[in-house]
């Protein structure tokens, strides 16, 4: 706990404040990233050193162990990770936020007296109460819900919607009860009341995650972020430390906004996200044979001739991209296209991948300049002069439905106006997969669409070999 007689206590927590918006608008940008890391780095520096020089609970040899065991174990994690195991990654970092909370409240619960929360009869603070029960059940539910989304993005568990009967009446109900706890928490401290509140809280994180697609994953992890962050600002009341308070309401409202755009990408409301079932009517009624139509299948050569005899391609990646890792060869063939003269540039959904901002990592990863790298809005006018549409493991994304057929479940989603384009080339494993909304994409049967059917990473190898003679 910090000393708030101590006046250079408040001042380093609000540089440390002030240098964690720095950090966030440095975020806003692949080329101001690495400032932006950096402002956070220093930031969570001061942070820390000050609370450590100011605290009152435990001895500084514990705490440093505790340090290098956690940040051992970071460095080791952060060395040894693949770029596309990122998502489940900050998934999987979520649920430790989480945890953390919910151990910090039980902590602050079982000795308020080394907390500060006690009042003159000696029981804990009804304001604590409050601050303590809203934190362990948001960091409770930020912590089981990041378990399932980790085991979705993993693999590890279906990414489909699973949907349980009756969820909605037994998520409000649940979600009710928490509350309601949390309101009796004030009145009566028994151990049973915040016991409940905590394993109300981990069921609920549970039930509200596992009915949530996997096209609806780079959502969930920004509201799991969000969550995260509100925990950690309970907390901070908690434990009186206004870092924690300037962090998480930081981390929660920003990770609130990003949830929103994207929701607003998707032409959907948080609501619609949070019920879930996204895609699941479409694969329920996947059953039925699917009508045969003509489609044409062309080969790298096709597609290093047209591309290389192109003015201007446009690259549209997607989920599939990332998992055959196909991002460096990917940055390899625009350079041989970029030194035969055609203008290359890269189209990013805001929605693609399993995270926000997930194309944008792994194209980063590989080097592709950020200049060349455009958002759909600013891109979106260019696929009507573009020679060639290059789409790698994409789907819903480039889907004409979303505009044409009111009866597709992504209907009113922005998509790349890919059909604009002279040429389409769509790299997929097979004809048989769809995206993960169900819907089958008119954009595989046009005139000017030739699929390239196999692993996309072994696609673009053998376009670059052809291209290179």
């Amino acid at each position: 706990m910090e000393h708030a007689s101590s006046p250079w206590v408040g001042l380093a927590y609000l540089v440390a404040g002030v240098l964690f918006i720095m950090a966030l608008r440095g975020l806003s940008s692949p080329g101001t990233s690495r400032a932006g890391n950096r402002y956070g780095m220093i930031g969570m520096t001061i942070a820390v050193a000050t609370t450590l020089v100011t605290h009152s609970i435990a001895s500084l040899p514990e705490i440093a162990v505790a340090i290098a065991i956690g940040g051992g174990i970071g460095f080791i994690i952060a060395r040894r990770i693949q770029m596309t195991a990122m998502p489940q990654l900050v998934a999987a970092f979520h649920s430790l936020v989480g945890l953390a909370a919910v151990l910090v409240g039980l902590a602050a619960y079982a000795n308020p007296e080394a907390f500060g929360i006690l009042d003159a009869q000696g029981l804990i603070e009804p304001q604590s109460r409050v601050e303590m029960g809203l934190g362990i059940a948001i960091g409770a539910i930020t912590f089981s819900g990041s378990i399932i989304a980790f085991l979705k993005l993993a693999g590890k568990m279906s990414g489909a919607a699973i949907l349980l009967p009756g969820r909605h009446v037994i998520n409000l109900g649940t979600l009710l009860a928490i509350l309601g706890l949390v309101g009796w928490f004030t009145q009566d401290q028994s151990a049973w009341v915040i016991a409940t509140i905590t394993a109300l809280s981990f069921v609920i994180g549970f039930l509200l995650i596992i009915p949530i697609g996997g096209a609806d994953m780079p959502v969930v992890v920004s509201m799991l972020n969000s969550y995260s962050g509100w925990a950690a600002a309970a907390m901070g009341f908690t434990l009186h430390n206004t870092a924690m308070i300037i962090t998480g309401a930081l981390v929660g409202s920003s990770g609130a906004i990003l949830s929103y755009i994207m929701c607003k990408a998707m032409n959907r409301s948080f609501l619609s996200v949070i019920a879930g079932g996204f895609g699941a009517e479409a694969a329920a009624g996947g059953g039925a044979a699917k009508e045969q139509r003509p489609w044409k299948r062309g080969s790298a050569e096709d597609a290093a001739f047209l591309m290389k005899e192109a003015e201007n391609v446009i690259i549209i990646p997607g989920y599939g991209m990332a998992v055959s890792q196909a991002q460096h060869v990917l940055r390899e063939m625009g350079d041989v296209l970029k030194a035969n003269g055609v203008n290359v540039k890269y189209a990013i959904h805001p929605v693609a991948g399993r995270m926000p901002g997930h194309m944008n990592v792994l194209l980063a990863e590989a080097n592709v300049p950020y200049d060349e790298v455009f958002e759909l809005e600013d891109i979106q006018g260019d696929f009507a002069q573009a020679d060639v549409a290059f789409v790698i493991g994409a789907n819903d994304v480039v889907n004409p439905a979303a505009k044409t057929d009111k009866s597709s479940p992504i209907y009113g989603m922005p998509v790349f106006d890919v059909d604009k384009a002279k040429t389409i080339f769509f790299v997929k494993r097979s004809m048989g997969g769809v995206g993960y909304s169900g819907v089958d994409n008119d954009v595989f049967y046009m005139d000017q669409t030739m699929m390239l059917l196999a692993d996309a990473k072994k696609m673009v190898e053998e376009i670059v070999k052809a291209l290179q003679h």
